[in-house]
Order: structure tokens, then C-alpha cells, then sequence
């Protein structure tokens, strides 16, 4: 008989899978419709600016993964063992929260804009850094590497979309890596035996 907690669990997963999913598609699908629009120059939060006939397409999307990713947050610590992976998961919903609440254009200026990107940054890149730390302790050396490696490649490139001509593509792919990272893990929780 499946439990309570079970089902917690899966449903938990499914969010860790729902999330990357409503990101990735809204940036996907909004780039696509966008005029004008370079997936490789532009940032993710133009397909948001105030004024942008995609605006309502990538704010669901923000808004989606804001609102799955701290249910995914307790089952992936759990999982990994690693109680800080709650924190971080929270810092990137809190922070795209901050990116959909404060988007580009508006009557707030950029900079806050800027600090929510800055704070979901910091908590997407630090999440596998913490996950390869708990990997590592539980003696799974190969996916340590991995998950420092994911880790790696985001927060080198969340910091190369900074201050690069290709902004937008640097940004992609720092974010991209963790939300593929967290399909992984949530599809692993999901195959686990109750």
C-alpha cells in the first residue's frame, strides 16, 4: 500500500520535473513567437519586459517554476541527504518570484530586476555544487563529479551572460544545466521503490 509519505515524495518529484518544464518551455516557445528576438543575444527576461507581446507567455512560465520548486525543494534534500539544497532550491524560486514580480521596464527601474536574477543565479548554481557535496559523502563518486561539473558550467556561465555578447546564450545554458539536473534526480525519485 502506498503511503502518505510516498506519495508526498512523488508528488514532490513530478514538482522537480514541473518546473524546469514551465521555464524552459515558456523561454522556448516565447523566443520562437518573439520578433526580433536572438536566443543567443537576449536575455531570457526580454520575452518579459514590460511592453512584450510575450510578456504573459514568460511570466507563467517564472511564475510556474516559482510556485513547483519549493515542493521539490524538501524531497530533493532528502533524497541527497543534504539539508541546504532546500535553501538554495528556495533562493532560485524566491529569486525568479523576484524576476516575474520586478520585470525589465518597469516603473522600478532594472536594478531590482537584477538583484532577483542574482539571488535565482546564486541559488540554481549553488544547488548541484551542494548536491556533489552530499554525492560525494555518500560515497557515489561519479555522480559527485557530475553534479560539480553541472554546477561548474552554470555558475561560469551565469557569470560570463553578465558581462558577454551573448548573454542570453550563456544564460540558457547556466540555467538549463540545473533544470536538467533536477529532472534527473526528480525522474531518479520517482523510479525509487516506495
Amino acid at each position: 500500500m502506498t503511503s502518505v509519505r510516498s506519495l508526498s515524495r512523488k508528488a514532490g518529484a513530478l514538482c522537480g520535473i514541473g518546473a524546469p518544464v514551465s521555464f524552459v518551455t515558456a523561454w522556448v516557445v516565447g523566443g520562437l513567437r518573439a520578433d526580433a528576438y536572438d536566443p543567443l543575444t537576449d536575455a531570457i527576461s526580454q520575452l518579459a519586459r514590460v511592453g512584450a507581446p510575450t510578456r504573459p507567455l514568460m511570466t507563467a512560465g517564472f511564475l510556474g517554476f516559482a510556485a513547483l520548486a519549493p515542493f521539490w525543494a524538501p524531497v530533493l534534500a532528502k533524497a541527497l541527504d543534504e539539508p541546504a539544497l532546500r535553501a538554495s532550491v528556495a533562493a532560485a524560486a524566491v529569486g525568479t518570484l523576484g524576476v516575474a514580480a520586478l520585470p525589465l521596464g518597469s516603473s522600478f527601474g532594472d536594478a531590482p530586476h537584477a538583484l532577483a536574477a542574482g539571488v535565482s543565479y546564486l541559488g540554481m548554481a549553488s544547488s548541484p555544487l551542494l548536491g556533489g557535496r552530499a554525492l560525494d559523502r555518500s560515497g557515489h563518486r561519479t555522480a559527485a563529479l557530475a553534479s560539480y561539473a553541472v554546477g561548474g558550467v552554470s555558475a561560469a556561465s551565469l557569470l560570463a551572460s553578465l558581462a558577454g555578447r551573448y548573454d542570453g546564450g550563456f544564460q540558457r545554458l547556466g540555467l538549463t544545466v540545473v533544470d536538467a539536473w533536477f529532472v534527473v534526480l526528480a525522474v531518479r525519485e520517482l523510479r525509487r521503490p516506495t
